[in-house]
């Protein structure tokens, strides 16, 4: 879908501090093997005396600010998650809703795992599009992932799971960048991917294992990796060429691929190969001190690039996520450096933060 007036106006993000990868290793936490495939440095790790929900609201706050966005045009406030929120049975969007922006604003919640924010971008801008007046949303991302119930470095082979909440604001009357196109490819078959054996009438206490779910499923079809794969890749595919297509803009012309962060491997496999971007254009560097952050690896990378002065007027950013059942793809171009940012080139590193 192409658009012509919703701008990003605002990004935030509330990071805990960075967990060497080397301490998980030499705790026997990580295996070495894995860690020496997948490149991290670091992952941002949460103590027990921090929510999601709070450090959603944190970084909200920190988003709408920047935005110069007035808390009485914002129309809608979406919240996305992967894991346990701080209690059940709760509407957790309306918590951050009431605390970052204002009681009266309409809150939800959007459930599709990774894929959830990218794709939110999409249902927020149409709502902005109905507004003949100015009107704003606020999306957040928000998860930590805490043992038993899963382990962050050995739950899914490829990626380490951190912690943190992010924010982005969306705005129909400015920003700092243009939202050029939004587009999301499904292919529901793919759910039976992160299912496993089947559904259950309680919640487990057993541990999240991402391997023993993707095994079932492989048995189940004739152990065939590569029909899984091809699916994937052709979901995948579709929503990024559709989108640069929607755009007016080749690959070649991408500043920055702001990609699902994963192991290095994982990552120059989908910008080299599904994009034919060089490594060097992705956000690698920062995923590579943060972990996977759920749903909030897009706005938490783009909004250290803006923070560090990467960002160039006439830029084009391409945002992928992508899950078991859907992609989702967004296209930028940037109208301004935005005004917290620091120095073109300059402020400080993720290495140096770490």
């Amino acid at each position: 879908m192409r658009w012509e007036s919703v701008y990003v106006a605002g990004t935030g993000a509330w990071l805990p501090e960075p967990y060497p990868a080397r301490a998980a290793v030499e705790a026997g936490e990580y295996d070495p093997e894995q860690w020496e495939a997948d490149g991290l440095l670091s992952v941002r790790v949460a103590g027990d005396d921090v929510a999601p929900p709070d450090m959603a609201v944190h970084a909200a706050t920190t988003a709408l600010k920047r935005s110069g966005v007035d808390p009485g045009d914002v129309r809608l406030l979406l919240h996305h998650y992967v894991w346990f929120q701080g209690q059940t049975m709760w509407p957790v969007a309306s918590y951050v809703a009431d605390h970052a922006v204002h009681w009266s604003v309409p809150a939800f919640e959007v459930k599709q795992e990774c894929n959830a924010a990218v794709a939110s971008l999409e249902q927020a801008a149409l709502r902005l599009g109905a507004e003949p007046g100015p009107a704003a949303a606020v999306l957040t991302t928000a998860d930590r992932f805490a043992e038993p119930l899963i382990n962050r470095w050995s739950a899914e082979a490829g990626l380490v799971y951190g912690d943190g909440g992010t924010a982005l604001v969306l705005s129909n009357r400015g920003g700092f960048a243009r939202v050029l196109s939004t587009v999301t490819r499904a292919d529901n078959r793919m759910e039976a991917l992160a299912r496993g054996a089947g559904l259950t009438p309680l919640p487990t206490a057993e541990p999240y294992d991402h391997a023993a779910r993707f095994g079932h499923y492989l048995r189940t079809r004739g152990g065939h990796v590569r029909e899984a794969t091809d699916r994937l890749i052709a979901m995948v595919k579709g929503a990024v060429d559709t989108a640069l297509a929607e755009a007016d803009t080749q690959a070649s012309d991408l500043a920055w691929a702001v990609l699902p962060t994963g192991g290095r491997n994982k990552m120059e496999r989908q910008a080299e190969q599904l994009l034919g971007v060089p490594g060097e254009r992705t956000t690698w560097e920062f995923g590579s001190h943060a972990g996977h952050l759920g749903a909030g690896d897009q706005f938490a990378a783009l909004n250290d690039l803006a923070e560090r002065g990467r960002l160039a007027p006439s830029d084009r950013v391409l945002m992928l996520s992508a899950g078991p059942g859907a992609a989702s793809c967004a296209v930028l171009e940037i109208t301004a450096a935005p005004g917290w940012a620091a120095p073109a080139g300059g402020g400080p590193s993720p290495e140096a933060a770490s």
